[in-house]
């Protein structure tokens, strides 16, 4: 076998408008399409900068109902600054970053109730 990585993950949102204003404008993915398949079917695609894996979102898959995506990860170097900035760009997030011995963490979830996990690297 030959697999290298991830390379999409579908995310369900209810509003294409409003989740690519959050994935762009608060997480600062940025949108590598945003084209019409059809007339009710948008292909948004974006991704962290710099990383392979790519997210879709998608309103269009009725096994996937919007909110209904858990333990998307994403990774930091620097937990406390992207804690910082994402708060400054609105993103409601716990007072307290949780930690363990293989890293520290913080959860949120976008508009439609997806959850996600910013993960660092652990204190040393």
């Amino acid at each position: 076998m030959a697999l290298t990585h991830i390379a999409l993950a579908c995310v369900p949102v209810r509003d294409p408008d409003k989740a690519l204003e959050f994935y762009r404008d608060v997480l600062g993915f940025e949108v590598l399409s945003d084209d019409v398949l059809e007339e009710d079917h948008r292909w948004i695609q974006l991704r962290p900068v710099g990383s392979l894996t790519t997210i879709a979102l998608v309103t269009w898959f009725p096994s996937m109902p919007a909110g209904s995506v858990r333990g998307l990860v994403l990774a930091t170097d620097d937990i406390d600054a992207d804690t910082d900035a994402l708060r400054t760009r609105g993103l409601d997030l716990p007072t307290e970053i949780e930690s363990a011995a293989w890293g520290r963490w913080v959860s949120f979830s976008d508009p439609d109730g997806n959850g996600w996990v910013l993960q660092g690297p652990p204190t040393t």
